[in-house]
């Protein structure tokens, strides 16, 4: 009977939860019973960015606190720099278990709920200070709580800051600048559409290829935030950065439906109030690491343009056919984002 439990219990920790005494075996001619243990949960969180990037020391301190206030029966490895995986790849593991949480962009994970396309749709917000009232309200958590029909629960928004475009040929102030750039985007059907909606030419690409296809001239450009765009080093191959801001794309963190539903309400409330506790912190990290990579490339040469005025509206009623197409069915959410 015993060999059976211990077997049954090392089963389960092959699957990815571990028990303690799984691997302590009784001494030969102990006379004393083994003490009951109490369970102890080990559990994965993927990472795609190194080690101390904003998001990655959110989600330690997130895995710092759930053990804290579990008394340790809860445990989480953080597996940073990609380790388990592409954010597409991790989001599929997610969905039957085999990774516990991660924290992932709306763009892969649009690809899984098509809902959530509406909160990246280019030039909706006017600014941050308006999209986090709209994340931090009822909108936002609807949509945490939509991806439990992809076998997720959102648990809570990192800050990504906006995006912009930049390139190796010249400086972008107005609409017609972009016209016959080739521009790295990530597979997403939303931003191909915004790239080719703008006149220039939308190349996907893997982010790991991007700075040998600018070096070599494969691409001209790409689109991304102040930290990205330093931390690749992006900026030593394409120095023309433009503010356009086209899109705030938000970061959700999350856990594996399967891996929620083992938990008790009172674990649950513990990893909800410890998600929301992270982002926070994810959210100061975030404005003190722009600050800095900001000013790394300025130092190094970037030439840092603005919109002309006047372009930015030219730039937005461009995205006409992307709201029409990529809105459709939100109209009334897409309408009371704006009016935030």
């Amino acid at each position: 009977m015993k060999k059976t439990f211990v077997a049954a219990a090392c089963a389960v920790l092959a699957a990815g939860i571990a028990f303690t005494g799984c691997n302590k075996n009784k001494k030969e001619g102990a006379a004393e019973a083994p003490k009951a243990e109490e369970k102890k949960m080990v559990l994965r969180y993927a990472e795609n960015q190194p080690q101390d990037y904003p998001t990655t020391k959110a989600a330690y301190k997130f895995a710092e606190l759930v053990e804290q206030r579990t008394n340790g029966r809860i445990h989480i490895d953080v597996y940073h720099g990609g380790q388990l995986g592409d954010e597409k790849s991790v989001i599929e593991q997610l969905q039957f278990g085999a990774i516990d949480f991660t924290r992932v962009s709306l763009s892969p994970l649009s690809e899984f709920d098509k809902g959530l396309n509406v909160l990246q749709l280019p030039y909706l917000y006017k600014d941050a200070a308006q999209m986090w009232r709209v994340l931090e309200g009822d909108i936002g958590e609807k949509f945490l709580k939509g991806v439990e029909k992809a076998g997720l629960v959102g648990l809570s928004w990192f800050d990504a800051g906006a995006r912009n475009f930049y390139n190796s040929k010249r400086p972008i102030t107005k609409l017609s600048d972009l016209k016959g750039l080739k521009i790295r985007v990530q597979e997403s059907k939303l931003m191909m559409g915004m790239v080719a909606a703008l006149g220039a030419s939308a190349t996907p690409m893997a982010y790991g290829e991007v700075y040998s296809g600018l070096q070599t001239g494969v691409i001209d450009g790409a689109e991304n935030n102040w930290p990205s765009y330093d931390s690749v080093s992006h900026y030593e191959v394409a120095k023309y950065f433009v503010l356009d801001e086209h899109t705030r794309v938000p970061e959700m963190q999350m856990v594996s439906k399967i891996t929620w539903d083992k938990f008790s309400p009172e674990d649950q409330k513990i990893i909800k109030a410890a998600a929301l506790e992270s982002a926070k912190l994810e959210r100061e990290l975030w404005a003190e690491k722009e600050g800095v990579s900001e000013a790394k490339v300025k130092a190094a040469g970037s030439v840092i343009t603005a919109l002309e005025p006047g372009e930015k509206e030219k730039f937005q009623q461009a995205m006409a056919p992307l709201y029409t197409e990529f809105g459709a069915g939100y109209e009334s959410i897409i309408k009371e984002i704006q009016s935030k």
